[in-house]
């Protein structure tokens, strides 16, 4: 179950990465260029709140199975954790949470809004604030 979880984590990875910086570049295009919002914008940032919250999930499941996960901070404790095993079991999930917080927060925000701009500023904000979170905690060494 750990491969298949582990696998579907990094794939899914792909796709939220892809909407994360779609997302953001569209809010942050759009709010600059003063365009209207429309019913794509409204799909892309709710998909973009989807496929981060799907992934939060799997990376939760990932997480508890793992023994790169918790099984790594019990066995080595926080002081025996090399910098790579610090990410995965430390940075990488906490910085994920934050991101997908943000992405939430955004999406959140925009719903109340009436204008436009108005809706476009919180989700060029926060989902710009996701995707760098995101970005800065990817294993990269992993993906590569």
């Amino acid at each position: 179950m750990y491969t298949v979880v582990k696998d579907l984590h990094s794939y899914w990875a792909y796709l939220v990465v892809f909407m994360v910086v779609i997302g953001a570049f569209n809010a942050l295009v759009k709010f600059f260029g003063k365009k209207e919002y429309g019913n794509n914008d409204f799909r892309i940032a709710l998909f973009t709140l989807i496929v981060t919250h799907i992934q939060l999930l799997i990376g939760l499941v990932l997480y508890f199975t793992s023994p790169l996960g918790l099984n790594s901070i019990i066995t080595n404790g926080m002081g025996g954790l090399t910098s790579y095993m610090r990410l995965l079991a430390v940075e990488h999930p906490f910085v994920a949470i934050l991101a997908v917080v943000f992405i939430t927060i955004g999406y959140s925000k925009h719903k109340k809004k009436l204008s436009s701009t108005g809706k476009f500023k919180p989700l060029a904000i926060f989902y710009t604030i996701g995707m760098l979170l995101i970005l800065s905690r990817i294993p990269w060494s992993n993906w590569i």
